[in-house]
């Protein structure tokens, strides 16, 4: 029979694997802008400090921008706690994990601020979305912008600035972290599209169109600031903190949530699996341009993202192994 030849079972697995990674040219794009990054660095007519400019475009523009266009669209249920609960009970666990840890050994607090927000915020989105979408399809990406928007980017406009301030060099009071948050241009863009969900609007069309295409800017720009301060050094004292961070990011947060989730809550079902994967992404992005913005070892906090992007493809694996065999 014809349907049965080897080349028609061939040509058949490839359309297979191509739909499965129809949208892998996310990944290929933030390899490609790490590189770029690296590139840069041996290049003499960009300035050294060319990273901060790029880290506050991401900051004050490009985050404001994805806050205006996705928040706005989110239908808030009680179905949303499990996807809600990886960015907020996971940011918890990373600090209750390095401050307690980091205090025990004598940590610096730039060390200790350094490995919360990088180990505490995955990249439930750059990452997360093209993976997710790749092997749960479009319902599970609707799941995975649940798990970013309200979930880790709203962790990392609210706690992760507060962490950033409190562990930096600054001595503020409370009313000063107060006035820091509520002036943070993602969380201002974050307050005025949470009064428009409630409500129940959204903005022009022509201003989502402007938004949407603003907002992803962050990837490209992000990953070349990234590898702009990317420098991996054998000698480095960093790379004990590294292994650790990467260790508590990709492998305990998802461990964590798998016996919370799937074993104490008897949780099954897409909702679930999803969850899960986002919990095993690498650290977040942003949450290394912040932690690089308020002096928290940007050295570590590059080398975080830089390696664990990488990295997490191989433990990403893993996880879905263990998703459908148990």
């Amino acid at each position: 029979m014809k349907n049965s030849s080897p080349n028609y079972n061939y040509q058949i697995m490839l359309s297979n694997f191509a739909i499965q990674f129809k949208n892998m040219d996310n990944i290929i794009l933030i390899f490609l802008c790490l590189f770029t990054g690296i590139a840069f660095q041996f290049v003499k007519v960009f300035p050294k400090n060319m990273h901060v400019s790029l880290n506050q475009f991401v900051i004050y523009v490009s985050l404001p921008a994805l806050a205006l266009y996705y928040i706005p669209k989110i239908e808030i249920s009680s179905a949303l706690l499990y996807p809600l609960g990886i960015a907020w009970i996971g940011f918890g666990l990373s600090f209750l994990f390095f401050y307690s840890l980091g205090k025990y050994l004598g940590w610096s607090k730039k060390l200790i601020g350094c490995l919360i927000l990088t180990a505490g915020l995955g990249n439930t989105s750059f990452v997360g979305f093209p993976v997710i979408e790749a092997l749960y399809g479009n319902k599970g990406l609707e799941i995975a912008i649940i798990v970013d928007q309200p979930g880790s980017f709203v962790v990392m406009a609210t706690l992760g600035i507060i962490t950033a301030t409190l562990f930096s060099r600054e001595t503020l009071n409370t009313k000063s972290i107060v006035l820091k948050i509520i002036l943070f241009p993602p969380f201002i863009a974050f307050f005025i599209a949470l009064i428009l969900n409630f409500l129940q609007q959204d903005f022009p069309e022509m201003f989502q169109n402007v938004f949407q295409r603003v907002g992803n800017t962050v990837t490209p720009i992000a990953l070349v600031a990234v590898g702009l301060q990317l420098k991996i050094e054998r000698k480095s004292k960093h790379w004990g903190f590294l292994v650790l961070g990467l260790f508590f990011k990709l492998m305990i947060t998802p461990a964590f949530f798998y016996v919370i989730y799937r074993k104490v809550f008897n949780g099954t079902g897409l909702l679930i699996d999803v969850s899960i994967m986002e919990a095993a992404m690498a650290p977040m992005i942003t949450a290394t341009i912040l932690a690089s913005s308020y002096g928290l070892k940007p050295k570590l906090s590059s080398m975080m993202v830089g390696i664990g992007i990488p990295l997490s493809f191989i433990t990403l694996a893993f996880w879905y192994w263990v998703l459908t065999s148990f």
